[in-house]
């Protein structure tokens, strides 16, 4: 099975502005956390989109000269993408532009459709020919050939809309629109503000909103498309939501691991989010220590919240590296273990001889909680006590979150109890089940890579099943 994506999307519209490249790359800059693979900008010049992506962080793809050498425009769309294993291809890169009879579309896409397959085997059979292997590909196909057939790019993407199961938030483009889209179940978090200058901008996150300068106004409800005019900057998005109104399963790892704490989603903060997770870890598995250690970034806000609920103190125990990235989204084991030590090192005043509480986010393969117990026991720790403001990961996810398959998932093959043992932990505690909705304040949320229950559906391969047939055809 491959690793699926988490990505970032940024969009911003408005009067004709000679360094919109520029304000793209400070929406990707705060997206960075969401995709450290690859990144790109496409830039709207009067109708003429003018891209340039590539593999790498957003500060090495886009230097000065790079920025400089894009053209102004009324309209830019941006996306930060992180590795995959199998998925690396230059061709995966976005944003994605289609050229069609009807004019341009540039579109950049965060989530996983579950019925990917089936469409690109319907749109292929029907002649067309990809040249990716992601699914946003297909999204692009499918807006396409409803807009060949409709009378706006607003209608062609509702259209589409209908085909569509499982998750993506769109930030998209034509000549004159920007157009921002949320799935029905409101898996992937999108959001839109608006600058002093009257302009707009879409993003993940709200963070990416403050880095450019717009005040947050509100999240796009699950199912909603909002379109914004380049012909008439300043004035209000129009908001369709019409396929609104079902039930939503906002991602609950959002809040615990993938958003950066100071952003808002669905309304709900996630640095408190995530400090009331600490204080339930406290409450339901106390330890007898000295110290309160979290791992950096996510463990952070939650050890500061068991720290306060336990009254044991809270330290610096483990400094960053903030030039590397993420342990969790490197493709192969072994690039996991080496990532963990270059980019953490351990404070041994803080740590030796000292019962310590270390609190993470997650554990996944087991891999790189068992690199960071070492790290701390070399650092001269008495006693470790692991705690992970998650419920153990059982499940892989198929909404665009790389939750491995479930043989790699070591809490789907082991107990807490022979986690700690094999990870190296004196004692291992997860965040319960029962406690998601104290803890996010969602009573609605997708929680499948924990319990198994997909509110989406999973992915079927159509070609498998096509063959099966014609196999059974054969035979009898």
């Amino acid at each position: 099975m491959s690793i699926h994506e988490e990505c970032g999307v940024f969009g911003i519209v408005g009067n004709a502005n000679p360094g919109i490249a520029r304000e793209v790359y400070h929406g990707l800059y705060a997206l960075q956390h969401r995709g450290q693979e690859s990144c790109g900008i496409v830039v709207n010049d009067d109708g003429v989109f003018i891209s340039h992506k590539d593999r790498g962080l957003v500060g090495e793809v886009f230097s000065e000269n790079e920025l400089s050498a894009m053209p102004g425009g009324r309209m830019a769309i941006g996306h930060v993408r992180y590795g995959t294993t199998g998925g690396g291809s230059r061709s995966n890169i976005q944003p994605m532009v289609v050229a069609h009879k009807k004019g341009n579309l540039a579109l950049a896409h965060n989530g996983n459709l579950t019925n990917a397959l089936e469409l690109r085997d319907y749109l292929e059979l029907s002649g067309a020919i990809f040249h990716s292997t992601s699914d946003t590909e297909t999204i692009c196909y499918m807006i396409t050939r409803e807009r060949l057939k409709t009378p706006s790019i607003e209608q062609a993407v509702l259209g589409a809309m209908r085909y569509f199961t499982g998750a993506y938030s769109l930030v998209m483009m034509s000549a004159t629109k920007l157009i921002a889209v949320r799935d029905r179940k409101g898996f992937r978090p999108l959001c839109y503000g608006k600058r002093p200058d009257g302009s707009f901008a879409a993003a993940s996150e709200s963070c990416a909103l403050d880095a450019v300068g717009a005040s947050f106004v509100r999240d796009l409800l699950p199912g909603e498309m909002l379109v914004f005019s380049a012909d008439d900057p300043g004035s209000e998005p129009v908001s369709y939501r019409m396929h609104c109104g079902g039930k939503i399963s906002p991602c609950i790892f959002e809040y615990i691991y993938f958003a950066r704490p100071d952003s808002l989603i669905d309304g709900i903060s996630v640095h408190e989010t995530r400090v009331r997770a600490g204080r339930i870890l406290a409450r339901e598995f106390p330890a007898n220590a000295d110290v309160v250690v979290g791992v950096p970034d996510s463990g952070l806000d939650a050890a500061i919240g068991y720290a306060a609920e336990s009254g044991i103190p809270y330290e610096i125990g483990l400094v960053k590296n903030k030039y590397v990235g993420r342990s969790f989204i490197a493709p192969s084991e072994g690039e996991r273990s080496d990532t963990v030590r270059i980019k953490l090192s351990p404070v041994r005043s803080v740590l030796a001889g000292k019962s310590v509480v270390l609190i993470d986010d997650s554990i996944v393969r087991g891999t790189t909680s068992r690199r960071i117990i070492d790290l701390i026991r070399e650092a001269g720790a008495r006693e470790i006590h692991l705690r992970v403001s998650a419920p153990p990961f059982r499940h892989p996810c198929y909404y665009g979150v790389d939750i491995d398959s479930e043989e790699h998932l070591i809490a789907s093959r082991h107990s807490a109890e022979e986690i700690a043992e094999l990870i190296g932990a004196d004692s291992l505690g997860f965040l319960p089940m029962e406690s998601l909705t104290e803890m996010s304040g969602c009573v609605s949320y997708c929680s499948a890579c924990f319990d198994g229950e997909y509110p989406g559906g999973v992915p079927a391969d159509p070609r498998k099943d096509r063959f099966e047939r014609r196999l059974s055809e054969v035979t009898t």
